[in-house]
C-alpha cells in the first residue's frame, strides 16, 4: 500500500480532533496544555505533508514545523509557569474553579 497526501492529511485530521476534544471537554490546565500541544503537532504534520507531496524540494513546511516547534517550547515553558502560579494561589489547577479577578 502506498500511502500518500490524503493518508497524513487523515492522521493530521484525528490528531487536531483529539486535541481539540481535550482543549475542550478537560477542566484540568495541564492536560488543556498537552492538548494543544498534540493540534500543534497536528498541523505540523498537515505542513510538512503538503510541502512533500506539493512541493517536494522547496522546504517551506519544513521551515514553518521548525518555527511551530520553537513557539511550542515557549507556549509550554510559560504556560506551566502560570499554572504553578495559579496552583500557588488557589492550591487547584481546575480550570472551572480559577477566577483571576478574585487574587
Amino acid at each position: 500500500m502506498l500511502v500518500g497526501l490524503e493518508h497524513y492529511l487523515i492522521l493530521s485530521t484525528i490528531l487536531f480532533a483529539i486535541g481539540l476534544y481535550g482543549a475542550l471537554s478537560k477542566r484540568n490546565a495541564i492536560v488543556i496544555l498537552m492538548s494543544i500541544e498534540i493540534m500543534l503537532v497536528a498541523v505540523s504534520i498537515a505542513l510538512v505533508a503538503f510541502s512533500r507531496y506539493i512541493v517536494p524540494l522547496a522546504l517551506t513546511g519544513q521551515v514553518f514545523v521548525i518555527f511551530i516547534m520553537v513557539v511550542a517550547a515557549a507556549e509550554a515553558a510559560v504556560g506551566l509557569a502560570i499554572i504553578i502560579a495559579i496552583y500557588r494561589g488557589y492550591e487547584t489547577i481546575d480550570a472551572t474553579k480559577i477566577n483571576l479577578m478574585k487574587w
